[in-house]
């Protein structure tokens, strides 16, 4: 019996050892494994420097005068760090009641977790917040293979730990949101926010919002609201009621929230963060030129020499554009173009107009303009390259082929449309649509406020701010008026005759003689010179060039910053040189700021991701013209918006007027009160309308017209700068007076103290010849119109 019961004593002691054995094998093995881990013989570990600066790329922001995010430069990762302080609390109560509840607690790894897992594989746990973050900056893709897999863990961990010294448990949680990919293009928790949300920041984003954003976490593809299943945003509700759930469980909410809340709907806003839409897409395509020249520059590098990387390195772009008024001005042009538009295309049918949208061309000519078109075309290119003949080419533009264009809609707004349509048919079709180009400047800072290059980025990415140069009518006439001013030292009171003038042949260099005509034929009496420029007199503004010439008046043009060619002939008068809006405005600028010239500024300044300054501009200015002359001029030009072919900005409405015609010119009546100057501009077929407005504070730009200067309006009725571009204007000046957080002038323009030239023509009017304003500018009332 004894020798039995020693016998089973020694076979349990045996178990004992084993077990022993066992365990202490496998502590050892787990405690070599963390060894291995962090010596890195498992692979590759993070040294301290990458722990303190984890590689991540990270977009440059673009950033308005009033801290509005414009738009993003990116290459893959949209994503933009925000820190712990910009994070609503709930969002922060609903990360961890989800998805790691004793965060606070432990130091990078859960053991309770842990434990969990491998008793009850499936239930979740294991991983913390802080794993997670290792593995997104260090490890990414879980391998599939289990032996790798639990490798992986011991490296995850080893890095948790590791960060959890590193960083305090705010630090991790922001580092987590940031690095976390949301699915459509939104990297990080900012992004996402604007992203799902219209555009929210963070810090805006309410209860059921965070929610929806943390349910998202655990596989931002399959809870992605926006995918088109069908059933992508009833799973995602159903993910979001889960975290409110878990919020309710442990007590960051109450029940009664809870219950209310998963009743709610998603809420989504889907806001796409691309670089073609969004707000001030022709001004951030403008910037991306303006950053590869600021990176190319050799004393623009990194300390360690390489260059900065727009879409990587997360670079601040402070600019001055204001994002209320840039939003101002996109809805004035959103405004009127479609009605526009829209009486383009009912005056060029195939039955109004055989040539549509051309005008004053011959069939032949036509065929050479689109052939030159279809030459220039991304098309001809691709084909060319990919090695087909001309031949194949050509043939290639008769072929039908399914493609998407641009539309307005009835109700005004832009749309994309799936057609089948001949490439062909397809380029004249886009060659009928007419465009705009707008900017607004602060004269005295030079900052530019407002920048629409085009109607519709996506579809025209043309920029007819900067890029595009139109010819500038008699918005070129205030240049030869205070040259005379200055030169002469005229008043807008001294009276002219309206009798025809010829300027010889060779007298400036002008090859032939010139003879330009007034547009109402009237050649009977004289006016003022207020009352010429006001109605834009043709032969008075002939008289000013003959007595200053027309070297001075380029020179001129050229101080205040014009750079485009400016021919030294007298026709230059009437506005025939070809000049950008960025360039107008430019040099109107120099006009309202008492003849001070300043450089057009954007950008302001430029910092790295730790906001270290890397770039802050300097004002360029020069002194062009007295501030007497410059005075005058504004005077000159206070008058076309009193009584001249800016009249209608003061109207209150006149029933001359047909219906159909009020409801193109958009927004009209605009009844301002104010002191404006300004000056309309339409050339001599009807291509190009402009007007260029200003307040002693802002001036404004707009010119409107087609890619072709044979794409016009059969009358001056609408292809007039009045009806083109000047309610572009005044909606957008209505929508900046109404504004109250905005700081546009309604006061006078600031006088000089030593004014002797006479501006107030008060009874020099009287016996003046010419015919009383029509509201028409430029020209005399047309017949459809004379009531």
């Amino acid at each position: 019996m004894a020798k039995t019961k020693k016998a089973e004593a020694t076979g349990f002691d045996k178990y004992i050892r084993w077990f022993w054995v066992l365990f202490l094998g496998g502590l050892l093995s787990v405690v070599l494994l963390f060894l291995l881990a962090s010596w890195g013989a498992l692979g590759e570990m993070p040294d301290h420097t990458q722990l303190e600066n984890p590689k991540t790329n990270l977009a440059t922001e673009v950033i308005s005068s009033d801290g509005k995010t414009l738009g993003k430069f990116y290459f893959r990762d949209n994503r933009t760090p925000v820190s712990y302080d910009e994070l609503p609390e709930h969002l922060v109560h609903a990360l961890i009641a989800t998805e790691d509840v004793r965060y606070m607690e432990h130091s990078g790894i859960d053991g309770r977790g842990t434990l969990r897992a491998v008793l009850k594989p499936g239930s979740g746990g294991a991983s913390t917040i802080t794993q997670q973050l290792a593995k997104q900056l260090f490890t990414k893709r879980a391998s599939s293979n289990k032996i790798k897999r639990v490798l992986q863990k011991f490296k995850e961990w080893i890095i948790a730990i590791r960060l959890e010294r590193q960083y305090t448990k705010e630090e991790i949680v922001a580092q987590y949101l940031n690095i976390v990919d949301f699915d459509n293009n939104a990297d990080g928790i900012r992004s996402a926010a604007r992203i799902y949300f219209g555009g929210k920041e963070p810090r805006e984003l309410s209860l059921k919002e965070s929610a929806m954003i943390v349910g998202m976490l655990v596989n931002p593809s399959l809870y992605n609201p926006l995918k088109d299943d069908g059933k992508r945003a009833v799973r995602t509700k159903q993910r979001r009621n889960v975290v409110l759930s878990q919020m309710a469980k442990y007590e960051y909410i109450t029940q009664k929230e809870k219950d209310s809340l998963q009743k709610t709907d998603l809420g989504i806003h889907y806001n796409p963060d691309s670089h073609s839409s969004g707000t001030a897409t022709y001004f951030r395509e403008y910037l991306r030129d303006f950053m590869k020249k600021w990176t190319d520059d050799p004393k623009n590098r990194k300390p360690d020499g390489t260059k900065y990387n727009l879409n990587n390195d997360g670079l601040k772009i402070y600019t001055t554009i204001d994002s209320r008024m840039q939003k101002y001005a996109e809805l004035a042009v959103a405004r009127h173009m479609p009605r526009l538009q829209a009486e383009f295309f009912k005056q060029n049918t195939p039955e109004r107009n055989k040539t549509a949208p051309f005008r004053d061309l011959s069939a032949s000519q036509v065929d050479n303009l689109l052939n030159n078109a279809m030459k220039r075309g991304e098309r001809w290119r691709i084909l060319k390259k990919a090695g087909k003949s001309e031949k194949e080419i050509r043939a290639s533009f008769l072929k039908p082929t399914t493609m998407t264009i641009f539309k307005w809609k009835k109700d005004g707004s832009p749309s994309e449309v799936d057609t089948i349509m001949k490439p062909i048919d397809s380029m004249r079709y886009y060659k009928s649509f007419l465009h705009p180009g707008m900017m607004s400047m602060d004269p005295q800072t030079g900052h530019v406020k407002a920048w629409v290059g085009g109607m519709n980025y996506r579809h025209f990415q043309y920029d007819h701010v900067k890029q595009g140069k139109r010819q500038v009518g008699s918005t070129f006439k205030p240049f030869v008026y205070a040259t005379a001013v200055n030169q002469l030292h005229m008043s807008p009171c001294d009276k002219l005759p309206l009798a025809p003038l010829t300027i010889e042949a060779n007298k400036f260099g002008n090859a032939k003689a010139w003879t330009p005509k007034n547009d109402d034929s009237n050649y009977n009496g004289e006016v003022t010179l207020k009352y010429a420029l006001a109605n834009s007199i043709n032969t008075i503004t002939a008289r000013l060039m003959d007595k200053v010439g027309p070297q001075p008046v380029a020179e001129l043009a050229k101080n205040l910053g014009v750079t485009s060619d400016i021919p030294l002939v007298p026709s230059i008068a009437l506005g025939t040189p070809d000049i950008s809006v960025y360039e107008m405005v430019g040099a109107y600028s120099g006009f309202a700021n008492q003849g001070v010239y300043t450089k057009p500024v954007m950008v302001t300044t430029i910092v790295d991701k730790n906001d270290t300054v890397l770039y802050q501009f300097v004002p360029e200015t020069r002194d062009v013209l007295s501030a007497e002359t410059a005075y005058v001029t504004v005077k000159l030009m206070e008058g076309v918006t009193q009584s001249g072919s800016g009249g209608r900005l003061r109207g209150k409405g006149r029933d001359k007027y047909r219906k159909d015609y009020q409801e193109i010119i958009t927004g009209y009546p605009y009844e301002f009160t104010n002191p404006i100057a300004g000056k309309t501009g339409t050339t001599q077929n009807q291509s190009d309308g402009w007007f260029m407005g200003m307040v002693p504070n802002l001036v404004t730009g707009v010119w409107v017209g087609a890619e072709d200067r044979a794409t016009h309006f059969r009358s001056i009725t609408y292809g007039q700068g009045a009806a083109m571009a000047l309610p572009i204007w005044g909606m957008y000046m209505k929508s900046c007076y109404e504004d109250e957080t905005l700081d546009v002038s309604k006061s006078s323009f600031s006088k000089p103290s030593n004014l002797s030239i006479t501006v107030d023509c008060t009874g020099y009017e009287a016996d003046q010849g010419g015919t009383q304003d029509s509201g028409l500018p430029d020209e005399d009332v047309p017949d459809e119109l004379e009531m």
